[in-house]
């Protein structure tokens, strides 16, 4: 029988749970405001906090100087592809080693997780001469590719972890109704894991929006995503602290409000297969 939460305890644990919130959200809400300030109050100390002078400057500047749309364009296109590929990629393996375990299926998910465990910088090198040779560089599909291969761990790892909680018994229901595998996998196994498969896809696309390393290293203009047009408010002249706010607060905000308007299929996909 669960015991009952003292009034004092649960108000103690709305406010620490604010405070960690609060903590954790403060460094965007500083950007955003620092996205409104002149770049002589952005590097103002003390700071202010919100009295200054507000002003869209900086917004305007940063769409004159690049193309917005552009990078938005690259960026919704590689995360959205790059996580889509994973998952036609992802849901067949994830199957084959949750229904159709063999000797070495833990040594397989292991080995997979261990390559997220290699600096990225370790194999630039070769990815990049492979890249240059196949006339890959600053392409969409290229780093479509990249990121695909890049986070397809943990796609796997997520459905792998998902597909476990589904009765193995449902399936072979479904193939003793003559269904084939391909059938069982799309009208069967899909709709039952369709919460965990969304927030796998949510988790991904933030995943691969968020990357910095290959889109700085593997684009210059063509395909440069959102990360690369932040880093381009960093010149040799020093940093602008005001406008790159701003750069930073326009590219973050696709993001977040999809993260804002998912965050229940979020949460109820992370705990799919959890006791209620």
């Amino acid at each position: 029988m669960a015991r009952a939460v003292s009034p004092r305890k649960k108000l103690l644990i709305t406010v620490v749970a604010w405070a960690v919130g609060f903590t954790i959200f403060f460094p965007i809400l500083w950007t955003i405001l620092t996205s409104f300030k002149t770049e002589a109050e952005a590097i103002a100390s003390p700071p202010s906090f919100v009295m200054f002078d507000w002003t869209l400057e900086n917004y305007v500047t940063v769409q004159e100087r690049s193309n917005y749309f552009l990078h938005f364009m690259n960026s919704v296109v590689i995360s959205f592809g790059s996580t889509l590929i994973g998952l036609a990629i992802a849901i067949p393996a994830a199957w084959s080693m949750a229904f159709v375990p063999g000797k070495r299926t833990k040594d397989v998910l292991m080995w997979m997780l261990s390559t997220k465990m290699l600096p990225a910088v370790g194999v630039l090198v070769p990815i990049y001469l492979i890249f240059r040779d196949f006339g890959l560089l600053d392409t969409r599909i290229g780093l479509i590719i990249v990121l695909t291969l890049a986070n397809l761990p943990i796609i796997v790892w997520m459905l792998f972890t998902y597909f476990r909680e589904i009765p193995g018994e449902i399936l072979e229901a479904a193939r003793m109704d003559g269904a084939e595998l391909w059938a069982e996998i799309i009208y069967v196994l899909t709709p039952m894991a369709l919460p965990g498969i969304a927030s796998t896809l949510l988790l991904n696309v933030i995943l691969a929006w968020n990357e910095a390393f290959w889109t700085l290293n593997l684009t210059a203009a063509d395909a440069a995503p959102l990360t690369t047009f932040i880093a381009g408010f960093s010149s040799p002249e020093g940093l602008f602290y005001a406008k790159l706010s701003a750069a930073s607060t326009m590219a973050i905000a696709p993001i977040l409000i999809l993260g804002w308007f998912s965050q229940k299929q979020l949460v109820r996909g992370l705990t799919f297969g959890a006791v209620k």
